[in-house]
């Protein structure tokens, strides 16, 4: 039987919003971690259009990606982790990634095939930061059902 606070959340309590917000700070604490591995800890502001061409194999995928690019990742995701914990929390956070990857979006349209392009991004990096900065905007925005049955079931007679 549902609860008069469930809120379809896996855990009780837990709101859509927050459960987005823990699972993108999940996924990029991961993606932030595993490009290490790829990445190593030197050359952190590599980028490949200033590099040789044995530095274009730093990619997760087809994301171009440098230990600077690692370490904001890791930074976003424990944020994400952090700030999920309330449904205030997790709009904040859905505001910062809102705002924080829309600039994002707009620095690699300027800043990809460029020698200073300090994030070594690419046009894939394009398209995950501006769809990132719209799951923000869903988190922060995205409506979330909080009617409580407030019923009185108590027995009244006497």
């Amino acid at each position: 039987m549902a609860s008069p606070r469930n809120t379809g959340a896996a855990r009780p309590g837990m709101t859509w919003p927050q459960q987005l917000a823990l699972a993108f700070g999940v996924i990029y604490l991961l993606v932030g971690i595993v490009g290490f591995f790829i990445t190593g800890f030197g050359d952190f502001f590599g980028n490949e259009n200033a590099q040789p061409p044995a530095h274009m194999d730093d990619k997760l995928l087809f994301f171009m990606i440098n230990p600077m690019h690692n370490v904001v990742h890791i930074l976003i995701g424990a944020v994400g982790i952090a700030l999920s914990r309330t449904l205030a929390g997790a709009r904040t956070y859905g505001w910062l990634l809102a705002v924080g990857y829309g600039a994002a979006f707009v620095y690699g349209l300027i800043a990809v095939g460029n020698d200073w392009d300090f994030l070594n991004l690419n046009a894939a990096d394009n398209v995950l930061h501006i769809a990132t900065a719209l799951v923000g905007l869903v988190i922060a925005l995205g409506p979330v059902r909080t009617a409580v049955d407030h019923r009185d079931t108590r027995d009244t007679r006497v």
